[in-house]
């Protein structure tokens, strides 16, 4: 949360020193960027949690150093090539794909995160194999801290030099920022490491062959996931230049409505996915352990608890950006130009803060081709209601927010179904119906009472209304007993 918050402050400091095009700019870099990490990664820190988890049940220690080595390997490889490539074809990505020159100079400049999160990404896998998140948590908090520290000091410094070189300014603060988090989940780990070899015993040796084959039969369909979605994050904002241009926007104006859409919104959208996340990371070993003893019923049961917190946590996120839609927008971003869209996106996106728990199921039960065949039904869905929509000059932007919404609702239920498939599960109908009760009585008695407090400041009246919808939603919560006393003590205690 507290990671979550200090992004928030970065988005509003170049939202502020960039403006929409800026925004756009450094927005439209992004998608080309994580498809190259998720194809240096390819799925390997989830095989990495899988692996190292099942060893420390065993008691595998050596086992566990291996996974850890042999990991690393693999990922630096891939990153140091795929880091090459993209710096020699970022001159036809920006022009030819993206259509904008401006984002050459941010191609480059954020290239060598490529293998900074590559090794990152082992180490926050051998955390989570260990059910241990307080490493990796940390160091997203040091990492916000100073790339907020950079993009100001730098930002400041290349704005003169135009916008194409101050977005490469907020790229490069993006590297430092990661290698400091680097530097300290490393130290974690190391210290870790001590601990391991301290409990080493005299266990079967693991011939690496063995342990490659099995690192990569677990990484590979997972990785597939990701490499669908990063492809369509890639192919989306190529996709959104065309269509937007076809439909008779300048690429200017695309640009900026680009950025206003990923860089205001989606952003706010995306601001519960801190606590699915989370708990989509808990799952993975949680799950892989209940699952290796044959206890089914502990895993439908964590499912579910998984699904309730989601719900709990994305439910009042909804009802806020409902109501308070223009004034969020003005105060953090100072426009209101995208109001109408958030108040729209919001109430869909109730789906895509469970679909991160269904997946990471889907991955721990060993059914990621599932998850990935379900992802790329969704990507293709996706990809053409955009080109179909956003072409026609009557829908326009419309027709690429209209597209995320679609390419949700399709993933979200295809991963459902496949649950209820493989393993029987289902979402009770009570939560279901109870939680659609709770927004929606919340949003309807919340209209008076933030009409009362609308003559207060607008800082004061957006902290002001959230505190009072915060209260009632929690009693909401208690009351419909959709969070049990238990869950609340593990939640204050950081325990899932």
């Amino acid at each position: 949360m507290i990671s979550r918050l200090l992004g928030f402050i970065n988005r509003i400091v170049l939202a502020r020193m960039l403006g929409d095009e800026g925004v756009g700019i450094y927005m439209l870099t992004l998608p080309a960027l994580f498809f190259v990490i998720t194809l240096s990664q390819i799925g390997i820190p989830v095989a990495v949690s899988k692996l190292v988890a099942e060893a420390e049940t065993n008691q595998q220690y050596d086992k566990i150093r291996k996974i850890v080595s042999l990991s690393l390997i693999i990922t630096v490889s891939l990153s140091i090539v795929l880091t090459l490539l993209l710096v020699a074809f970022a001159p036809y990505i920006s022009t030819y794909l993206i259509l904008d020159e401006r984002t050459h100079l941010s191609l480059l400049a954020i290239s060598p995160i490529i293998i900074i999160i590559a090794i990152s990404a082992v180490f926050r896998g051998y955390f989570q194999g260990l059910q241990n998140m307080k490493p990796q948590a940390i160091a997203q908090v040091i990492e916000q801290i100073i790339r907020i520290i950079f993009v100001f000091i730098l930002v400041r410094l290349t704005l003169p030099y135009g916008l194409e070189a101050a977005s490469a300014g907020a790229m490069v603060s993006v590297v430092i920022g990661e290698f400091g988090s680097l530097l300290y989940i490393y130290y974690c780990y190391k210290r870790n490491k001590q601990n391991i070899v301290a409990k080493t015993v005299n266990t079967a040796h693991y011939k690496m062959k063995q342990l490659y084959k099995r690192i990569l039969d677990i990484a590979l369909p997972t990785a597939g996931t990701r490499i669908i979605g990063s492809i369509t994050y890639f192919l989306e904002p190529i996709f959104v230049s065309h269509t937007l241009i076809i439909a008779g926007y300048t690429i200017s104006e695309s640009t900026s409505l680009y950025g206003q859409l990923t860089g205001y919104i989606m952003p706010l959208l995306l601001l519960p996915t801190f606590i699915t996340h989370s708990l989509s990371v808990a799952l993975i070993p949680s799950i892989s352990e209940a699952h290796a003893l044959n206890h089914m019923q502990t895993v439908h049961y964590r499912i579910r608890q998984a699904i309730r917190l989601s719900f709990a946590s994305g439910g009042i996120a909804t009802v806020i950006f409902v109501l308070l839609a223009s004034t969020l927008l003005h105060l953090m971003y100072d426009t209101e130009a995208s109001a109408d869209m958030l108040t729209f996106m919001a109430p869909f996106f109730l789906l895509l803060y469970i679909q991160a728990p269904l997946q990471a199921t889907l991955q721990a039960l060993e059914y990621a081709k599932q998850a990935m065949i379900n992802s790329l039904i969704g990507a293709v869905v996706k990809l053409s209601t955009l080109w179909l929509l956003a072409t026609q000059p009557s829908f326009g932007i419309d027709g690429v927010m209209l597209s995320i919404i679609i390419g949700v609702i399709v993933v979200t239920f295809l991963h459902i179904i496949s649950l209820y498939k493989l393993i029987h599960f289902t979402i009770p109908l009570s939560l279901i119906l109870k939680m659609l009760g709770l927004i929606s009585v919340l949003i309807i008695i919340g209209q008076p009472i933030l009409s009362i407090l609308s003559y207060l400041q607008p800082l004061w009246y957006v902290i002001t209304s959230i505190g009072f919808l915060g209260i009632i939603y929690l009693l909401g919560l208690v009351l419909l007993r959709i969070i049990s006393k238990d869950e609340w003590d593990q939640l204050r205690a950081g325990r899932f």
